[in-house]
């Protein structure tokens, strides 16, 4: 963030004889080279902008800020929620349901709960109880609880 001191500061500079260095500061880049090779717009234009500085940082500021995506505060103005952004897929079949399912299983060394299985699928723990329990009938995996905890865990038997 700039600041009106540093600014004023290189506003100062024109002492010197070089004019345009707060505006190239504050990211007003063609008027900034062109205070500087002028002589500030033969003067006027730089004592004209002992009076805009401070909207010159706070303009600077407020872009710089846009950019980062925070407001004027510093506070974030986009916060990213993984369950908010989530895009909802279309309805799965029941096939698909336990093809998911079965991928998610084998990464967790083929046991599954039914919430890691909502958390996998995105299908609801419904759809998901129902599929593990048609595949439990079926004799793909069978039924344990946790040791610890004593959720359902069901055991895929082929992974």
């Amino acid at each position: 963030m700039n600041s009106i001191r540093y600014s004023y500061l290189f506003w100062g500079a024109c002492i010197l004889g070089i004019n345009g260095c707060h505006r190239l500061y504050n990211g007003k880049i063609l008027t900034g080279l062109l205070w500087l090779f002028t002589g500030g717009l033969f003067g006027i234009g730089q004592f004209i902008d002992l009076l805009l500085i401070p909207n010159m940082v706070e303009e600077h500021n407020t872009k710089v800020k846009a950019k980062l995506g925070t407001s004027s505060q510093g506070v974030p103005l986009y916060q990213s929620n993984g369950a908010l952004s989530m895009k909802a897929s279309p309805p799965q079949t029941r096939q698909q349901l336990m093809v998911a399912l079965l991928r998610s299983a084998s990464t967790k060394g083929g046991k599954l709960s039914v919430s890691q299985g909502v958390m996998a699928t995105g299908a609801s723990f419904l759809e998901v109880e129902e599929a593990l329990k048609e595949m439990l009938k079926t004799g793909y995996v069978s039924v344990d609880n946790h040791p610890e905890t004593g959720i359902v865990i069901y055991d895929f038997h082929e992974l």
